[in-house]
């Protein structure tokens, strides 16, 4: 990562992934702003998937959905070209990855939609702000992905299981954390799950689907487990699409949207 980029400004952040002077993961970049999943399909799909996200906004809450063929999206700020601003992107061809790529120029068709989910991501600077603590970031821990048993309600093709999002935090880190995200269900809202991950079909808590580095539950903490945008991939792929383009794992899309524009009014 190139170090002069002034990585607490979305737009630059965008300009240097854009550029190829940040090619990895965008977990801490721009603290505060919004980071969004992605996901990239034809248009003939576009309405049974944007059900099918509004029946399961836990873990698929749209934040901006594109005109077809169109690769901006104005909401979220206004230099967005998902054909270059994430970092990496996943192809999936008939529900299986067969590439990815750090851009998508020659891939881009004028049937493509595109959906922006909000991120967890998003909110981890708060909870530092707000003094929850997450020993395991400074243990060099992160947060780790897992499928669960817990159904979506399915729509046309799109079906599947809801994808989580952990980290282990102490029992009274928990009830803060709780407090806090409720607030923001644009970036998932509040957990839904806390400890016994065997009661949401996860058997072995050391062994996650997607994790940047290991992911360790220590004696005095519980794993809280937050709904995750990658359950609209899941579904994506379990539909077994001719072609559709997601994120890859921890590589977001940086928005200019802040926190405070997607709290939840009281």
């Amino acid at each position: 990562m190139n170090q002069s980029v002034p990585l607490d400004n979305p737009r630059a952040v965008r300009q240097a992934i854009r550029e190829g002077r940040i090619a990895g993961p965008t977990n801490g970049l721009a603290p505060g702003f919004i980071q969004c999943n992605i996901l990239i399909l034809p248009h003939q799909y576009a309405d049974d998937f944007a059900r099918y996200c509004e029946l399961n906004r836990r873990a698929c809450p749209v934040l901006a959905q594109s005109q077809v063929g169109d690769p901006a999206l104005p909401t979220l700020a206004d230099d967005i070209d998902i054909r270059t601003d994430l970092s990496a992107y996943s192809v999936f061809e008939h529900g299986q990855l067969t590439q990815t790529k750090h851009d998508i120029k020659d891939l881009w068709d004028d049937d493509f939609v595109t959906f922006a989910f909000g991120c967890s991501f998003s909110f981890e600077e708060l909870l530092v702000q707000e003094g929850v603590g997450q020993a395991y970031l400074e243990r060099g821990d992160s947060a780790a992905i897992y499928y669960t048993n817990i159904d979506t309600e399915a729509v046309g093709p799109f079906a599947g299981k809801i994808v989580v999002s952990m980290r282990p935090l102490t029992p009274a880190d928990a009830i803060k954390a709780i407090q806090l995200t409720t607030q923001y269900p644009d970036v998932h809202g509040a957990p839904i799950h806390i400890g016994h991950p065997h009661l949401i079909g996860i058997v072995d808590i050391n062994s996650p689907v997607q994790s940047l580095t290991q992911t360790r539950v220590m004696k005095d903490e519980l794993p809280v487990f937050w709904a995750c945008g990658v359950t609209s991939q899941l579904a994506a792929e379990q539909a077994r699409l001719p072609l559709c383009i997601s994120h890859a794992s921890a590589h977001m899309l940086v928005t200019d949207l802040n926190l405070e524009q997607v709290k939840k009014q009281a």
